[in-house]
Order: C-alpha cells, then structure tokens, then sequence
C-alpha cells in the first residue's frame, strides 16, 4: 500500500456489524472512521439504487475506488462485504491489519429484517449463501477474527481497540 496505512480494517458478511464495531473502536483511538459503503451512498446514491438502475458490476467499480482510498487513510475502516472479492482490495489488505467480523445465522437473521440490500433480497438465506462464498476469503485476509453474535459490540470493541493500541506501541 502507499501512503498511510488503516489502523484497523474491518471485513465481514452483511449484519456482522462491521460499521458498528469499526465506529466504536475508532472513537475508543481517537481517529477517524471510514465506511466505504456510506462513502458510495453519499456519492452516488442508495446502494440499492445504484444495484437497479447500473448494475452490481458498476457498484463494484465504484466501490474499488473507495476502498483503494480508504485504504490509503490513516483510520479504522468498514469495507462493503463484498469488497473483499476484488483482486486488487485482497493484494491491499495483505499488508493490513484486518478483522473479520462473524455472526450466527440466529443473531443476524433479526438483523438482516427488511433488508433493502440487493444481495440479500432472499433474506436469511441469501445471507447464508453469501457467508459461504466469501467464507475462506474472509478468513484468509483476516488478522484477527471475532464474533458478535453473543457479545455487545462495545465489549468487541474494546478489546480490538486495545489490541490495536498495543500493536501500534509495537511498531
């Protein structure tokens, strides 16, 4: 990667709680957060929009550009759940420090409800195909793995932040 790099990169399927988490420990450090799927949505509009009126291979386009940026950023970052699938993002994020965020079927099943994300129209089973596609890529980047089906995100979150901080001191 050039330039900076992120304290933190936060990976996972949808309603893992990437954004949750990867705002907390970002408040907990004292640096900025970025969310490249709100980055897209401030752009360019709704991402389910964006899905309906241009494609998911469009939304993919754009959404390298945001994580090729944000990736640069000296800051916690939330990727799209998808974005991990591009060569490019996965080549980038060998050289990051990443945490897959994982949840249950159960737990994320009330949070997917009336999903208005494209890939997850199908509800709890889409979610779950989804989880299987990307499953061994998630795992692959990942630095470090948790899970927040049985844990308050707060609790994560201090413990990633503590980590962090205690790498950064390292390094």
């Amino acid at each position: 990667m050039t330039g900076s790099t992120p304290y933190l990169v936060v990976i996972g399927p949808p309603g893992a709680g990437k954004s949750v988490l990867g705002k907390i420990v970002a408040k907990l450090l004292h640096v900025p957060f970025v969310d490249t799927d709100r980055r897209i949505a401030a752009k360019y509009g709704p991402i389910a929009t964006i899905f309906a009126e241009h494609g998911e291979e469009w939304f993919r386009a754009a959404e390298r550009i945001e994580v090729a940026h944000a990736l640069t950023e000296r800051a916690v970052v939330a990727l799209g759940g998808g974005a991990v699938l591009n060569p490019d993002t996965q080549k980038e994020l060998a050289s990051a420090r990443v945490v897959h965020v994982t949840v249950s079927p159960e737990a994320v099943d009330s949070r997917i409800q009336g999903s208005t994300r494209p890939l997850l129209l199908g509800g709890i089973e889409s979610w779950k195909r989804i989880v299987a596609e990307r499953k061994d890529v998630y795992e692959r980047l990942a630095t470090r793995t948790v899970d927040t089906s049985d844990r308050t995100a707060r609790s994560i979150a201090h413990d990633l932040a503590e980590w962090v901080q205690n790498l950064e001191e390292g390094s």
